[in-house]
């Protein structure tokens, strides 16, 4: 068990620093248009435009993919939601309200 959770956490951190990366990647490359464009309003919206859904859709798919991953291994393991619900009493059945006769 202590071999797989360190096994997770190395991917967990390659995969983050694989995410940072291609982030700094794009950024680069985008500051690096904008640097050699001079000016051009209408190109330098395009290259932010592009380059801010490269990174928050790079970010959001790891993070997505980490979440469900998590979620996958603790119902996987029986730490999951359904686990915890079997694992709780049921709730004793509430009395029916008392009928009125006229």
């Amino acid at each position: 068990m202590t071999h797989d959770t360190g096994l997770e956490k190395d991917w967990a951190r390659y995969g983050l620093l694989a995410v940072v990366i291609s982030n700094i990647a794009i950024t680069s490359v985008a500051i690096f248009g904008i640097w050699r464009l001079n000016g051009d309003k209408a190109v330098i919206v395009g290259i932010l435009t592009a380059a801010f859904t490269a990174v928050s859709g790079m970010t959001t798919a790891y993070l997505g993919i980490k979440a469900v991953s998590n979620t996958a291994r603790s119902i996987a393991l029986g730490n999951g939601p359904r686990a915890r619900q079997h694992d709780t009493a049921p709730a004793p059945p509430t009395p029916a309200p008392a009928q009125r006769t006229p």
